[in-house]
C-alpha cells in the first residue's frame, strides 16, 4: 500500500524545517542505532485525522553565494515536484513576496501538481492578514496563513492538503504481484540488473548531468509469474550540488521503498558497504520491508575458498541492524546468479506474509520464558501473559505484559530470536508492540 507523498518546497529561510518538525516531530520515533535515522532526517510518516502520508522536507539549503542559489533551489524543488502527490509551497509573510518566490511559483505552475500555498510566520492573524493578501499575486491559489512555530492554522492547511490526495492512494493492494524496489547508490548497476533480467535494454541509463526521473516501474515475467520492479535510476551527481543531490536521492529511495514489498539493496562488490548503503538499508528496515542485499560486480573480485565467507562477515558487521537480510552475490554483466533472485524474492515474500497461530506462538513464548527468566526491577518481575500476531508485511506481534517499563529491548530481541528459530522469517523484519494488562 502506497502512501501519498507531500513535499514542502520554498526558498531558504521561510521555515520549511520548522514546519516539518511541527507536523512530524513528535511522531518520529528515533531508533538510535539504526542508520538512516539521522538528525538531518528529511522524511517522516505523518497522520492527519484518518489520512496517512509521507512528508518530505526539501529544506536546509544555505547557499554560499548568489549565483548558485537558483540552481540549488531548482534542483531540490524539481525532485520534490517529480516525487510528490501534493506540494506545500511555503512563503514568509515577514519578508513579503520576493522575486525568488515568483520563480518557484512558475516552476510549480508548469508541473501540473496540486499546490497549497502556505504563508508562514503569521503569529497574529489580525496584524498580518493584509500582508497575506499580497501572495495572491503569485497566481497559484488562495494563500493559507500559518505559523509553524506557534502551530497556528496547521489544521486548516492539512485539511486542504489531504483533500487533494489522489483517490487511488492506498488502493494498490489489489495488485497481488510482488513489488520489488531496487535501490542503491548511483552506478552500482541497478539498471543493468533490470536490463539483464528483462533481456533487453529497457531502462535507459543516462549520464547527462542533472538528469532526474521518477522511479520507473518495469514488469518482468519469470516462469509465468509477474513481478513489478521499481527502479530509482536516473539520478546523477553534479559538481556544486553533489551533496544536495545525494540528500534528495534519499527522497527517491524512500518513495520507492514505500511502494515495495521486497527491497533489493544493491552494493558494489569492489567498494563494499558504504555509509550511504547503510542509510538506504536503514530506510527499508524502518519501513518493515523484506530485504535482500545484492552484491553486484562479484565477477570482478579475485577469489579464493574463503572470499565469500569473509565478505559476508564484513557485510553483516556493518549492517548488523538487519541480521535477517538475505545476501546474494551476482553479476549484472555476466548474468551470474541473477535468475536465482526470483527464488529469493518469492521466499522473502512468503515470510513477509506468514501467519503463526496464536496457540503455537504462546507455546514458544512460555518455553522461552522457562529457559530465560524475564528481567525484574526493584523486586518487581516482568510477567508475560500472552502473545498474538496482529498483521503481516511485516509480521507484527503484540505481547501483553504486567508492566511495559520492565520489558527491556534485549528481552524482546531474545523472544524475536526464539520465534525466528522456530519459523525462519528469513529476509523480513518482525515488529513487536508491548501492551500492559493489569493483573486481576
Amino acid at each position: 500500500m502506497s502512501k501519498p507523498v507531500v513535499a514542502v518546497v520554498g526558498r531558504p529561510n521561510v521555515g520549511k524545517s520548522t514546519l516539518f518538525n511541527a507536523l512530524a516531530g513528535e511522531m518520529i520515533s528515533i531508533v538510535k542505532d539504526t542508520p538512516g535515522v539521522t538528525r538531518d532526517r528529511i522524511y517522516a510518516d505523518v497522520s492527519w485525522l484518518d489520512k496517512e502520508f509521507t512528508l518530505i522536507d526539501t529544506g536546509g539549503i544555505e547557499p554560499e553565494s548568489k549565483d548558485i542559489i537558483l540552481s540549488q533551489m531548482r534542483e531540490q524543488a524539481q525532485i520534490a515536484i517529480d516525487t510528490a502527490d501534493v506540494i506545500i509551497f511555503l512563503t514568509d509573510v515577514r519578508q513579503g513576496l520576493l522575486d525568488a518566490d515568483s520563480k518557484v511559483a512558475n516552476m510549480l505552475r508548469r508541473s501540473a501538481k496540486p499546490v497549497i500555498l502556505a504563508v508562514n510566520k503569521v503569529d497574529n492573524f489580525d496584524k498580518f492578514m493584509p500582508d497575506v493578501y499580497e501572495f495572491y499575486n503569485l497566481g497559484i491559489g488562495d494563500p493559507v496563513p500559518i505559523s509553524a512555530s506557534s502551530r497556528l492554522g496547521l489544521g486548516d492547511m492539512l485539511d486542504k492538503v489531504t483533500a487533494l490526495f489522489p483517490e487511488s492512494a492506498g488502493e494498490e493492494s489489489e495488485d497481488e504481484r510482488p513489488r520489488v524496489a531496487i535501490v542503491g547508490k548511483p552506478n552500482v548497476g541497478k539498471s543493468s540488473i533490470i536490463n539483464k533480467l528483462l533481456g533487453r535494454q529497457r531502462v535507459i541509463v543516462s549520464d547527462i548531468a542533472g538528469t532526474t526521473r521518477d522511479a520507473i516501474d518495469t514488469e518482468i515475467t519469470h516462469n509465468g509469474k509477474e513481478y513489478v520492479f521499481i527502479d530509482t535510476a536516473g539520478l546523477r551527481r553534479r559538481n556544486k550540488i553533489k551533496e544536495e543531490l545525494e540528500r534528495y536521492s534519499i527522497i527517491r529511495t524512500v518513495t520507492a521503498v514505500e511502494r515495495a514489498d521486497v527491497v533489493l539493496v544493491v552494493i558494489d562488490a569492489a567498494e563494499g558497504v558504504t555509509e550511504q548503503d547503510a542509510k538506504i538499508a536503514g530506510i527499508a528496515h524502518e519501513r518493515g520491508k523484506g530485504i535482500i542485499i545484492v552484491v553486484n560486480k562479484w565477477d570482478a573480485i579475485e577469489k579464493n575458498d574463503k572470499t565469500m565467507r569473509e565478505y559476508e562477515s564484513r557485510v553483516r558487521q556493518i549492517l548488523s541492524f538487519i541480521p535477517y537480510a538475505e545476501i546474494m552475490y551476482v553479476s549484472a554483466q555476466t548474468g551470474q546468479r541473477l535468475p536465482k533472485l526470483f527464488d529469493k524474492i518469492d521466499m522473502v515474500m512468503e515470510n513477509q506474509t506468514l501467519r503463526v497461530a496464536t496457540g503455537v506462538l504462546n507455546e514458544i513464548m512460555m518455553e522461552a520464558v522457562a529457559m530465560q527468566q524475564p528481567p525484574s526491577d526493584k523486586g518487581k518481575r516482568l510477567k508475560l501473559y500472552y502473545i498474538t500476531q496482529v498483521s503481516v508485511k511485516p509480521p507484527t506481534f503484540v505481547i501483553f505484559v504486567n508492566d511495559k517499563e520492565l520489558m527491556h529491548f534485549s528481552y524482546t530481541r531474545y523472544l524475536e530470536n526464539k520465534i525466528r528459530e522456530a519459523f525462519g522469517f528469513k529476509g523480513t523484519s518482525l515488529k513487536f508492540f508491548i501492551r500492559e494488562r493489569r493483573e486481576r
